[in-house]
């Protein structure tokens, strides 16, 4: 009888020890340039996932209020995961994202009032984004996993603090 429950065993432990499925469902990338260069800047996709962009970084964190996206690019460039989302998505779903970053360092948060955006919530790194529907949807976590210091931060171990912005959190 104790023969037959190792197999099992055995399989089990297999299972729980296989790597994690880090596909995204609804994944874009893109194709993006570098560089630095002063004032507004415009980008071919809302939100942007990368190209040219300030000087300065955003400071990463939570902020209640818009960004530069030129500043939010750069930091994006460092490694950070922006989410952003639709300054009208409800209270308790912005929290939810809120709650989602916390102590998570390159992370930046903040409604996007840009121009209309296709998903009320975006995942944005360095080349990809995932846009979700609302802040429950496990793909936000996914994603930050992925890719905040991803493989595809092209300036990897760059700071995401002391240039522009206070976040609140």
């Amino acid at each position: 009888m104790r023969l037959f429950l190792v197999p099992i065993a055995l399989s089990l432990l297999l299972a729980a020890c296989a790597p994690e499925d880090m596909t995204i469902e609804g994944l874009e990338t893109f194709t993006v340039t570098q560089g630095h260069k002063e004032g507004r800047l415009s980008y071919p996709t809302n939100p942007p996932t990368g190209g040219e962009h300030n000087p300065a970084w955003q400071n990463c964190g939570v902020y209640d209020t818009q960004i530069a996206k030129e500043n939010a690019v750069h930091s994006l460039e460092h490694g950070a995961v922006w989410i952003t989302y639709d300054p009208n998505l409800p209270q308790d779903q912005v929290q939810k994202i809120r709650d989602l970053v916390k102590g998570r360092a390159f992370t930046l948060v903040s409604p996007y009032v840009f121009g209309a955006l296709e998903k009320p919530i975006y995942a944005v790194a360095w080349g990809v984004r995932v846009g979700v529907e609302t802040a429950d949807d496990k793909r936000l976590d996914k994603f930050i996993r992925k890719y905040m210091q991803g493989p595809q931060t092209p300036e990897k171990g760059a700071s995401c603090a002391g240039a522009i912005g206070n976040p609140i959190q």
